[in-house]
């Protein structure tokens, strides 16, 4: 064999490994490019739209109250737990009275003790005032003998002497009394207090509501202020939600909305606006709103996170789409649609948007058939081959 026929054939071989190699790439772009794309199909519709405002927040009470003494004292009995409904008035913890109970009986003793000795001043008046008078009688006889030269001088000034000693033990007796009323009064005073002492041992329920937390248990010794019971009502329950700042022209007290909470993410119950808060957060420029609750699931709790949807706006039957469907090409909105089995680029004009439709106010109309491609990782193009699986 020549040296030429063996250059001849390898670069036979090497030339023949090009064209292979070219053909499966080109096989393979032209799979790419052309071969046809598996897609699902969504018919536009008309019907009902409703745009909302969403917003994430939690289950708060807007009556809330911390059970508490206004007393220092040891617990003797906490006669509710977390989840018990009371009523108003109801007796929810019991603190130790026993010193307090013997502060009541001494002060008690003091009030009869004052009255006791009232009476006696009484008494000692009326023989006050029996003394002033027979003085009284003493003296006028005296004045009259006096005159008639009978009786002495001596003996005017000693029965005037006794009259004005007389009238004083009489204002003596009067003065004692009410000192002695005062006494009595500063006693009665001084029961009341020890009353309301011993009443305040005894803590009852503000309002109707449901107890939500126990924090103490019999034997813990508690100070004003100390957190025994956290009672909620359970007339007015909300989500405390923020909203972006953006929304708020829309916002509105008594809205319809649907609250989702994150303990059953299948179902939405009933709610409404209660009220618009009057500040947003400086860093995350969004805002509060109560949105209260109508309905609660059988399971629930203060605090627990939940998504509401307000409804801000309405349209009946009009041309809708999924918004997963809407596609952003080279600056403007629209959607593929199925024309003779090839993808066909649809420029569409939108409206309102819901929670997963939007509005077409353009380009559309009902039973046009709008494709998306089963694989997520594969773009569509302007009249590519297309089939339904």
């Amino acid at each position: 064999m020549s040296k030429s026929s063996a250059i001849i054939r390898r670069w036979s071989g090497t030339i023949l490994k090009i064209v292979i190699i070219g053909s499966v790439i080109s096989g393979l772009v032209y799979w790419m490019k052309f071969s046809p794309i598996s897609v699902q199909t969504v018919e536009v519709s008309s019907g009902t739209l409703i745009a909302e405002v969403m917003g994430t927040g939690t289950l708060e009470a807007r009556i809330k109250s911390t059970v508490s003494p206004k007393i220092s004292g040891r617990i003797e009995a906490v006669l509710v737990d977390q989840g018990d409904r009371v009523t108003s008035g109801q007796l929810l913890i019991q603190l130790d009275d026993l010193e307090l109970q013997q502060q009541v009986a001494i002060a008690q003793a003091n009030i009869d003790s004052a009255i006791a000795a009232i009476e006696r001043l009484k008494s000692e008046k009326v023989r006050a005032t029996a003394v002033y008078e027979q003085a009284q009688r003493n003296h006028g006889r005296v004045q009259g003998l006096v005159k008639q030269n009978v009786a002495t001088q001596d003996e005017a000034d000693t029965a005037t002497e006794s009259l004005e000693v007389a009238a004083a033990d009489v204002s003596r007796s009067q003065a004692a009394i009410i000192e002695g009323q005062q006494s009595h009064i500063a006693a009665q005073k001084n029961l009341e207090y020890h009353r309301a002492k011993l009443q305040d041992t005894h803590i009852k329920a503000p309002f109707d509501g449901l107890i939500v937390r126990r924090n103490r248990e019999p034997g813990d010794v508690v100070v004003p202020g100390s957190s025994v019971l956290t009672l909620i009502s359970t007339e007015e329950l909300w989500i405390s939600a923020w909203v972006d700042e953006t929304e708020m022209a829309k916002l509105k007290k008594n809205q319809s909305a649907n609250v989702q909470f994150r303990s059953e993410a299948s179902k939405t119950f009933p709610g409404k606006v209660a009220r618009l808060g009057q500040e947003t957060d400086r860093e995350t420029r969004e805002f509060i709103v109560d949105v209260q609750v109508l309905e609660l699931p059988s399971n629930w709790a203060v605090g627990q996170r939940a998504e509401v949807y307000i409804e801000v706006a309405r349209k009946e039957n009009v041309i809708q789409i999924p918004a997963t469907l809407v596609i952003r090409n080279a600056g403007q909105v629209g959607v593929y649609i199925l024309k003779n089995d090839h993808t066909q680029w649809q420029p569409i004009t939108l409206g309102l948007r819901s929670r997963e439709h939007v509005e077409v106010t353009e380009g559309l109309e009902v039973g046009s058939i709008v494709i998306t491609p089963i694989d997520e990782n594969i773009s569509l193009s302007q009249g590519r081959k297309v089939f339904v699986p």
